[in-house]
């Protein structure tokens, strides 16, 4: 069975999941884009130092966590201008 595509979102759109414009909290990590609406860790659209509505590939670095925090979030698109 095929997997359904995901949706393409511009930085610009991205940014409109930020918990304030849109009820949505979504982040981009490595071109994915990631549902983190129902996470007790991002309400209000930020965690610790982090806002929602971003690309966070280069933060996670300083993160004390790593990519796997994602996994139990779902991918909802993919960042089409990630060097844009």
């Amino acid at each position: 069975m095929k997997k359904p595509s995901l949706n393409s979102y511009t930085k610009s759109q991205l940014a409109l999941r930020n918990g304030q414009d849109r009820e949505e909290i979504w982040c981009s990590y490595d071109g994915k884009i990631y549902d983190l609406t129902n996470s007790k860790m991002w309400r209000a659209g930020s965690h610790y130092e982090h806002w929602a509505g971003q690309d966070l590939t280069d933060e996670l670095s300083d993160a004390p966590h790593d990519l796997s925090v994602f996994n139990k979030h779902q991918i909802v698109g993919v960042l089409t201008d990630i060097n844009g």
